[in-house]
């Protein structure tokens, strides 16, 4: 199922082996580079495919958060 936001950047076959060629133009898009982790999730009959960044690359992404009132009193232990 597409959405507004989706981009269809080719199709490929799945192996026999269960293994999938990622495309170039999808690679260089996200700079994938040769044995990068990517996390695998299944849901709702769609699987996706998603680079797991280092630790180091990440930090600062949540800058200017406001983490208060992330939940409620009754959570905390």
């Amino acid at each position: 199922m597409l959405n507004d936001r989706s981009i269809v950047l080719g199709v490929v076959i799945l192996s026999s082996k269960f293994q999938v060629v990622i495309p170039q133009e999808v690679r260089e898009r996200l700079n994938l580079k040769p044995g990068q982790k990517i996390v695998v999730i299944e849901k709702g009959g769609v699987v996706h495919l998603i680079p797991q960044r280092p630790l180091k690359e990440m930090r600062g992404f949540v800058k200017g958060l406001d983490t208060r009132d992330l939940r409620d009193e009754e959570d905390r232990i």
